[in-house]
């Protein structure tokens, strides 16, 4: 009997996109709100669950390569990237993606990995400046 994959008990292990850092991800429920857990070292982050099929829209009506543009909740995030999308309030969600105040961004860097193990996307593995697209 195989554990399925995504569970607390299993999470999915990834790496960012330049495969310098590993981290993990699950689907759990928070406030009955299906969200995933990104563990990153100690930090833990939280984000909407329905992110990966919006991005998944997104990035096939897009139709070509797209840049991370990975950044800090602090930080801006450069236009026409996977981050500024997913803190845009033109996305479905109209904000942000990112669920714990102070530790939303980095959108970019961790989310595109899961994608690509789920095999939606395509995700370059550059030292920076990484890009996906939908497969």
């Amino acid at each position: 009997m195989s554990i399925e994959k995504g569970t607390k008990e299993n999470p999915w292990q990834l790496k960012t996109p330049p495969q310098t850092s590993e981290y993990e991800m699950y689907k759990d429920d928070k406030d009955g709100k299906a969200i995933l857990v990104c563990t990153v070292g100690k930090t833990v982050l939280h984000y909407d669950y329905r992110c990966v099929d919006d991005l998944y829209a997104m990035l096939q009506q897009h139709g070509d390569w797209m840049e991370l543009g990975s950044a800090d909740e602090q930080k801006p995030a450069k236009e026409g990237t996977i981050e500024a999308w997913g803190r845009s309030p033109e996305n479905p969600v109209g904000g942000w993606y990112g669920l714990k105040k102070g530790l939303r961004g980095r959108f970019g860097m961790y989310i595109p990995p899961l994608l690509e193990q789920l095999g939606l996307a395509e995700v370059e593995h550059h030292p920076r400046n990484n890009r996906v697209r939908a497969i």
